[in-house]
C-alpha cells in the first residue's frame, strides 16, 4: 500500500452522532472540502494539515487503541470504531483504499460524507453517514442524488436541520425519495457557531429563511410523526462546542 494523504488531525474520542453514538471511535479527519455550509464548524479543516503515508496512518490509528487489543466486540464491531471525516474524506485519492485495508484488518470503518461526490466505487464494507445538504447550507444544489442507489441498510443519512425552510424540505425529500426505505435517518439541529469558528468563506443563510430553535425542531419531529432520529452532538454536550480534537 502507497501514497499520502493530507491529515488535519487523528484522535480518539466517542462518537458523538450517528446511531454509533456513545461509543469510542478514532477519528481520521482530512484536510480540504469543497462545499462551504453556512454552519460548517470544522472550518480549520479546509486547508490546516500535513503529508503523511498512509502506513503513518496506520500507525497513529493503531498507537490510539492498544487498550482496546482485547476488549471484547459491540454488537458485533471490533472497537474502537474508525470514522474518516474532514473536510471532504473522499477528495483526496487514495483515501478510500486506506479505508478498505483497515476493513481488512478488521475494524468497522465509517465515512461522514457531503453527499456531493459519488459513492459507486466505495467498498461496500465501509458504512457510509452521507449528508444531504438541506437549503440553509448554501449547498442543497450540490447534491449528487444518484448517491442514493448506492445506500445500503447499514449506511446512514444524514440530514443538519437551521431552519424551518430546511425543515419544510426535509419533509419532502423523505416523502420524495422515500429516504426511510433506505438506511436510518439522522436529523441534527444546527448548533450556533463560536465566533472564532465562523470563516469568511462560509455561504451565509438566505435572507428569508426563519431559524428553527432546537425544541421547535424536535416538537415538530414528534408531532410529524417523521420516521428519523434526533441526535445531540454528544461531543459538544461534554465539552466545549468549539473544542478541537474531541
Amino acid at each position: 500500500m502507497t501514497g499520502t494523504l493530507r491529515v488535519n488531525e487523528v484522535y480518539l474520542s466517542l462518537q458523538g452522532e450517528s446511531t454509533f453514538a456513545g461509543l469510542p471511535c478514532v477519528f481520521v479527519r482530512l484536510t480540504g472540502c469543497n462545499l462551504r455550509c453556512s454552519y460548517c464548524d470544522t472550518a480549520y479543516a479546509f486547508t490546516e494539515g500535513f503529508r503523511q503515508t498512509h502506513e503513518e496512518i496506520l500507525a497513529a490509528v493503531e498507537n490510539l487503541t492498544p487498550a482496546y487489543d482485547r476488549a471484547p466486540r459491540v454488537d458485533g464491531h471490533r472497537l474502537p470504531l474508525i470514522e474518516f471525516t474532514g473536510g471532504e474524506p473522499l477528495l483526496q485519492p487514495g483515501a478510500a483504499e486506506l479505508m478498505a485495508t483497515l476493513c481488512d484488518r478488521g475494524w468497522t470503518v465509517l465515512v461522514e460524507t457531503s453527499g456531493a461526490i459519488d459513492l459507486g466505487d466505495l467498498d461496500p464494507r465501509i458504512r457510509r453517514i452521507m449528508d444531504l445538504k438541506t437549503p440553509s447550507s448554501g449547498e442543497s444544489g450540490r447534491i449528487h442524488w444518484p448517491n442514493l442507489a448506492h445506500l445500503k441498510s447499514t449506511d446512514e443519512i444524514k440530514l443538519v436541520i437551521g431552519t424551518q425552510e430546511d425543515y419544510a424540505w426535509v419533509k419532502t425529500a423523505i416523502s420524495e425519495h422515500r429516504l426511510a426505505e433506505r438506511c436510518p435517518l439522522l436529523v441534527s439541529w444546527v448548533h450556533p457557531l463560536h465566533s472564532g469558528q465562523i470563516d469568511p468563506s462560509l455561504n451565509p443563510v438566505p435572507p428569508d429563511h426563519t431559524p428553527i430553535t432546537r425544541q421547535e425542531l424536535v416538537e415538530s419531529i414528534i408531532a410529524d410523526a417523521l420516521p428519523v432520529r434526533f441526535q445531540a452532538q454528544l461531543h459538544k454536550v461534554i465539552w466545549s462546542p468549539d473544542q478541537r480534537g474531541v
